[in-house]
């Protein structure tokens, strides 16, 4: 089986806090600090790294918090093909609250050269002559071009390598243009590229299937509590779990993308895979470690999936 290549351009170091409470404009103490390596296809990398799948992962890390979030990868036996560039790699803050609020404050991240861009597509490149599938995930560092998930897709289908892209906004939009097999937005990512709310399921299926009307294979909407919706040709299928005492809920929707990572390498069925990311993204969000997947808890949520087929006119 080929390797997975995971594509992050913007990583962070992830500091998670637990508070009784926060409040702007006042001294608020946390009780508890906790710091592990993030960003979107850095957390992709870490649940396929659980499960046993060979991961290469590349994008951009500089500094002291780029070699923290290297180091971590290689410790789990990932390859670490980063292009290590001059500016430090970002910082984000998750702050949770005992009244259940969950406030997120993200670093810009650095600017890229042209130079360190040019030195990670000549990496890209190469990696795709390696992998059998590559994962597009997160937002995009200041410097590189908005089209930049459109070029990738681009060189992947060039290669002949399937891609899965999970981004937000106008990287997304541009990403779409060049028909990845895959995309993975949220309800609102969706709303975006629509430019309108999508308050009933219907509405979201239909604006998905105007995607897949333009070549995209597969569209899967991750919908938080609510669950996940799948469509792909005809094939309309939703997914969600019995109720979970969420402690976290960052990283679910790349542990969705990754979940159908795998699914798509085991040759497993659309059934199977919307099951399967249900169940490991219901179980990231029961601890406080984003993309650390309890694995008997997910496997036990694989038994209590609520599965449902839509036939929408």
């Amino acid at each position: 089986m080929k390797k997975i290549l995971t594509v992050t351009l913007n990583p962070a170091v992830d500091k998670t806090y637990t508070t009784q409470g926060l409040t702007v404009g006042n001294v608020n103490r946390m009780r508890t600090v906790m710091k592990i390596a993030g960003g979107k296809g850095v957390n992709v990398t870490k649940v396929l790294r659980q499960y046993g799948f060979d991961v290469a992962a590349t994008g951009f890390l500089g500094g002291y918090s780029g070699r923290f979030i290297g180091e971590e990868l290689e410790r789990i036996g990932a390859e670490d093909h980063f292009v290590y560039v001059a500016e430090e790699t970002r910082s984000n803050m998750n702050i949770l609250a005992d009244d259940g609020y969950v406030t997120e404050i993200l670093e810009p991240g650095p600017t890229i050269s042209l130079r360190e861009q040019e030195e990670f597509l000549a990496r890209y490149d190469t990696l795709l002559e390696q992998c059998g599938l590559v994962i597009l995930s997160g937002s995009v560092a200041q410097g590189i071009g908005t089209d930049i998930y459109e070029k990738l897709v681009v060189r992947a289908r060039g290669a002949s390598v399937p891609v899965y892209l999970d981004s937000n906004g106008e990287g997304l939009r541009y990403g779409m243009r060049a028909k990845p097999q895959l995309i993975k937005p949220n309800q609102k990512e969706l709303e975006y590229l629509m430019g309108r709310r999508l308050t009933r399921r219907e509405e979201i299926v239909g604006a998905a299937r105007l995607f897949l009307e333009n070549g995209i294979a597969q569209v899967v909407v991750s919908m938080g509590a609510r669950g996940l919706l799948s469509i792909s040709g005809e094939n309309v299928l939703y997914a969600r779990t019995e109720r979970i005492e969420a402690v976290n809920t960052v990283g679910c929707g790349d542990c969705v993308v990754a979940s159908y990572a795998m699914s798509y390498l085991m040759g497993e069925s659309e059934e199977q895979a919307i099951v399967r990311a249900c169940a490991i993204s219901a179980a990231n969000a029961t601890t406080l470690v984003s993309a650390d997947i309890p694995l008997e808890t997910a496997k036990e949520l694989m038994n209590k999936i609520i599965l449902e087929k839509i036939h929408c006119g």
